[in-house]
């Protein structure tokens, strides 16, 4: 299978590129790369395969036309990372969202249409799209009530993907997923920041009273479920793929510190986020039961090597926090 990976790049993207390349996702020919490498994206991330003859990187938008349209001709799938993913990012400013999260998404889909090719489209999608949840676990016939407008632009992406299968026919497959973790995640979001900032001997913080609960999923069991359903997924569908590890913000930060011999003093509760969600919490009997996708890390050792990743490549992230004044 040869692939179009665009976000390719980024945190997840990167990864999955990775494992791809390296035989531990089968079947995988060649892929290129399409990346804007705006702040999270990041080359360094694809270091370790600039030589390899079966990756081509590419510098596009997926929100133009002329850099996406021509590279379909080399490719029989298309999976889309690309993305604007931080929630306060977008409170503070949704324009950059709706642009690549809903209409970068209509630009590779009227790409696809227009070649005249079957390819299969894989949208990479968030539990964030359905909201909060007090109780229970969303399965994918969930209704989607976004609450932040980083949530609702994706909404709005996976679903005019799937507008596209039902009008066009096309090979459209959506994936929500839980929150992820684990190496070359750009330092912002909670895990990383806290692990650096603890590696710098600043404090991490904690919004409102820590109660906000998410299910984490390492990144390359996040990988293993999008090959899944690329793979194997019926046309059409929506896969939710989770880690089956629900904590809370204070629960999570307690096992960070206790695993980098910090307590509770480096802790710096702040004013919680606007619209905060609860609790997210994602059923995924679904891919389990019809694709045989389940995470395969134990929380516990994939945050150690996270942590451990971090400290050992200082290199990567201190320029990164440097830049983003964090």
């Amino acid at each position: 299978m040869r692939l179009l990976v665009t976000g390719g790049a980024g945190f997840i993207g990167s990864n999955y590129v990775r494992q791809s390349i390296s035989g531990t996702l089968g079947g995988v020919e060649s892929v290129i790369v399409l990346d804007a490498l705006t702040y999270a994206g990041n080359r360094q991330n694809l270091a370790s395969l600039a030589t390899h003859s079966n990756v081509h990187f590419v510098l596009g938008n997926i929100c133009k036309s002329a850099d996406v349209a021509p590279l379909l001709e080399k490719v029989d799938a298309v999976i889309n990372f690309a993305a604007e993913s931080h929630v306060d990012r977008s409170i503070n400013s949704a324009v950059e969202f709706v642009n690549t999260n809903v209409a970068g998404v209509q630009v590779i889909l009227d790409a696809i249409k227009t070649s005249g090719r079957q390819i299969r489209f894989l949208q990479v999608s968030t539990d964030e799209v359905y909201g909060s949840i007090e109780s229970g676990s969303w399965d994918e016939k969930c209704a989607l009530l976004p609450n932040s407008p980083y949530s609702a632009s994706k909404a709005g992406g996976e679903l005019l993907a799937r507008s596209y299968h039902r009008t066009h026919g096309m090979d459209v497959v959506i994936t929500r997923c839980s929150n992820n973790y684990g190496p070359y995640h750009f330092p912002e979001k909670l895990i990383p920041l806290f692990i650096t900032n603890l590696l710098e001997g600043e404090k991490v913080p904690v919004y409102g009273n820590g109660k906000n609960v998410r299910d984490w999923l390492h990144v390359d069991d996040h990988c293993r479920g999008i090959h899944a359903a690329l793979t194997k997924g019926k046309s059409g569908e929506i896969y939710n793929i989770g880690g089956g590890r629900e904590l809370t913000n204070l629960e999570i930060t307690d096992l960070i510190l206790d695993a980098m011999g910090a307590n509770r003093s480096s802790i710096e509760y702040v004013e919680d986020r606007k619209g905060h969600d609860l609790r997210y919490s994602v059923d995924w009997t679904k891919i389990n039961r019809e694709l045989g996708y389940e995470p395969q890390i134990e929380f516990e050792v994939g945050l150690r090597e996270t942590i451990e990743w971090y400290r050992n490549n200082r290199a990567w992230w201190e320029p990164l926090k440097n830049r983003a004044g964090l």
